[in-house]
């Protein structure tokens, strides 16, 4: 599995970029027999989904559920969540809370050992309060898996 990680605050043509890049490098997974792996939300999970279905790349939907009934997802991830779920091929439930930022860390920090791979779209900025993106590449890196960091020339986060 491939699974990605990256700011929350990326600009739409920042999230342009990222998706035809990680349409590109997702090509050499889909010939390899791999599938890509996401939490749902919107922004860069979604571009993750768009350039998965586009590689040819089979895709796992993670959406959250408080005990084993799926969960409802904070009203901005709500159409993100929908489209992920029409572009993949298998949906996977998982305990925690999708308001919770701890949570969802930790939901991270669980798929994430379940991959061969993570691609951080990260611009090398520590974590703080709302961003887990360093934390994530650390734990990831700290568990064995192989990270790629991805980061376009020219791409920017909201101010």
């Amino acid at each position: 599995m491939i699974a990605v990680v990256g700011h929350p605050d990326l600009t739409a043509p920042t999230l342009k970029m990222v998706e035809e890049e990680l349409r590109r490098r997702l090509a050499e997974f889909t010939r390899a027999g791999k599938a890509g792996l996401v939490r749902a939300g919107q922004g860069l999970p979604v571009a993750f989904g768009r350039a998965a279905r586009a590689a040819g790349l089979a895709l796992v939907t993670v959406l959250p559920t408080k005990n084993g009934v799926p969960d409802v997802l904070e009203s901005s991830d709500r159409r993100a969540a929908g489209e992920l779920l029409l572009l993949s091929s298998q949906v996977r439930l998982m305990e925690y809370d999708p308001a919770d930022r701890g949570a969802c860390v930790g939901a991270d920090e669980d798929l994430m050992r379940s991959c061969a791979r993570v691609l951080a779209v990260w611009d090398g900025s520590p974590s703080d309060g709302r961003d887990a993106t360093a934390h994530l590449v650390a734990f990831a890196r700290s568990s064995g898996v192989d990270v790629e960091v991805l980061w376009p020339d020219g791409a920017s986060r909201r101010g």
